[in-house]
């Protein structure tokens, strides 16, 4: 029997259990695989999603330059035309024989600019919205891969 300091009652027949180092040296490495086999499932996903963006960006690399020249295309072909446009309006006013056919000759030239203006903004302005949607295509379905996956 044993008496605690500053206290009246006793303790009779403690057993405190016994440390078995055997079990100890089990339950330690048990901990410790389990710690290695989490770093390394966790360093696997982290490799593959590093791998997933890595491709997303590539993708949305080329896909900037590819659609890139569809705009730079659409804007070359604009201006092409409306380049051929004023060359032949003006060897039809070169041709012309009055002042007035002259001017008939060019309000008809910038009413019909004026359509193929807007139609061509149209163009380039529909080329741009598809190189946007292309452009992040690639980035839109990675990170929603990823979202799926968490």
């Amino acid at each position: 029997m044993s008496k605690l300091p500053g206290k009246t009652e006793t303790i009779e027949n403690v057993e405190s259990p016994a440390f078995d180092p055997s079990k100890a040296t089990e339950q330690v490495g048990a901990v410790v695989d389990q710690g290695v086999e989490q770093s390394k499932q966790a360093f696997s996903k982290l490799s593959s999603d590093a791998e997933t963006t890595q491709k997303a960006l590539e993708s949305t690399f080329e896909m900037a330059k590819t659609t890139g020249n569809e705009v730079s295309l659409t804007m070359i072909a604009a201006l092409r035309d409306n380049t051929e446009a004023g060359f032949t309006h003006l060897e039809a006013l070169v041709a012309a024989k009055s002042l007035s056919e002259c001017i008939e000759l060019q309000t008809v030239f910038l009413h019909k600019q004026i359509e193929k203006s807007a139609e061509q903004a149209r163009g380039l302005q529909a080329a741009m919205m598809r190189a946007g949607e292309d452009m992040s295509k690639p980035i839109k379905d990675a990170f929603e891969k990823v979202l799926k996956a968490a």
